[in-house]
């Protein structure tokens, strides 16, 4: 036998799709003999039904909740296949940006050397811009909070700044997962995204020069 999981209004990821849609109807299927519906199908404006397996809910990633008050710093590593002489072109010669996650300034995000030789002003930004990231986020919520507190006296421009924070937030801190599942899937779930293979980079920055 088989129960909704999800109910009508309720917003989904579609996985084959790869799109978020909301449920229109929920749809049982009925069998001669049975007391309960044998399945239960999803219509959510796509042109056909889905089932269960095919759809997924959001839910606040854990790890934005740990992760909630750091505060992530741009450190300078040496650059270990262009000398100074070499890339005087370069903002810093001699060293690339590395944006460290880690208190203990381990993990993080960096480019390979080529990459970054190609428009070193570019990654220069984005390394600027990723290392701001969490005080950025920490801005929009602290608005969304703001216009939350009074919804009926925020000026409409601030209400619709709110509203884009919060849709920005969401995609950050919610992630998909799947409904429990009671009822049988007949048609192939496909993954939300294939896994990257493994580059080698370096395990650690090298604190700034």
């Amino acid at each position: 036998m088989a129960r909704a999981q999800f109910q009508k209004g309720q917003k989904v990821w579609v996985e084959c799709v790869g799109v978020w849609a909301r449920i229109e109807q929920v749809q049982p299927v009925w069998a001669k003999g049975f007391d309960e519906p044998v399945r239960v199908t999803y219509d959510v404006g796509l042109g056909r039904e889905f089932l269960a397996p095919e759809l997924a809910v959001a839910v606040e990633d854990p790890v934005a909740v740990s992760e909630g008050d750091a505060r992530w710093r741009l450190l300078r590593a040496r650059n270990k296949w262009q000398t100074a002489e070499d890339c005087p072109h370069h903002p810093f010669p001699g060293t690339y940006p590395v944006v460290v996650t880690d208190p203990q300034d381990w993990g993080g995000w960096r480019v390979p050397g080529a990459e970054y030789d190609r428009d070193p002003e570019r990654i220069e930004y984005q390394a600027r811009l990723i290392a701001a990231s969490p005080r950025l986020l920490a801005l929009a919520n602290s608005m969304i909070e703001a216009v939350a507190d009074v919804p009926d006296d925020a000026p409409p421009e601030m209400r619709r700044l709110a509203d884009a924070a919060r849709d920005l937030v969401r995609d950050v801190t919610e992630v998909t997962t799947a409904a429990p599942v009671t009822e049988q899937a007949t048609t192939r779930i496909s993954t939300r995204s294939e896994p990257l293979p493994d580059t080698p980079t370096e395990s650690r920055a090298t604190q700034a020069a």
